[in-house]
């Protein structure tokens, strides 16, 4: 065995039995921001680099009331992807330990719709490698009881990291909003073990909506 192969083993593997992590914050969805609440309520302290979200967009944003110069997509919101002011986070747009990708969609009432939450791929490997935990520390956040979940097993293109492979996408309705965590961990059998997928998506938007 390789000296990388086993030196990610032993993390993932790691990983796996310290699952109890850092437990994302209770007070909101996320720090001060709620599914369902006005734009206008969010602080703009403590938030920057505000940045239109979309493939054809790189519009910078001054302050949260700017939202509406942010181009609405197919389903009339309009995506705003933000950071943590290193002010008041010192170790950067961090999630329970998790260096994450943070944007929010606002609809035509002013009023945040979803708000979505992805580990960042470009992390440095001994962060990145506990990705797929986020999606655990997340359902613990939301409850443990009443999720539907949906597992699909490794196959030709989706190999075990480390002796563990995580393909699961979990839903779950609760205090009008439903939450959708995809976490994933595999490696592609073509490409090197620190190019594996090791990623989290969490996606709460209201009920219904």
């Amino acid at each position: 065995m390789s000296k990388q192969r086993s030196a990610i083993r032993g993390l993932v593997f790691a990983a796996t039995v310290t699952a109890a992590v850092p437990a994302m914050a209770t007070a909101g969805d996320l720090r001060d921001i709620n599914v369902g609440m006005a734009i206008s309520s969010v602080p703009d302290a403590g938030y920057i680099n505000l940045t239109c979200a979309g493939e054809k967009t790189t519009h910078r944003l001054a302050e949260w009331a700017q939202w509406s110069n942010c181009p609405a997509g197919p389903d009339q919101l309009r995506g705003i992807r933000f950071e943590y002011d290193s002010e008041t986070a010192r170790e950067g747009t961090m999630v329970a330990g998790h260096p994450a990708i943070l944007t929010v969609m606002i609809d035509q009432d002013a009023k945040i719709a979803a708000l979505t939450i992805e580990t960042d791929p470009k992390a440095r490997l001994y962060l990145r490698k506990k990705a797929f935990l986020l999606g655990l520390q997340a359902r613990s956040r939301y409850g443990e009881d009443g999720w539907s979940c949906s597992n699909a097993q490794p196959a030709g293109g989706k190999q075990e990291v480390g002796g563990v492979f995580v393909d699961e996408t979990c839903s779950k309705t609760t205090d009008g909003r439903t939450v959708v965590i995809e976490r994933h961990l595999y490696r592609e059998p073509n490409k090197e073990l620190k190019d594996m997928t090791d990623e989290t998506r969490i996606t709460i938007r209201r009920a219904g909506s």
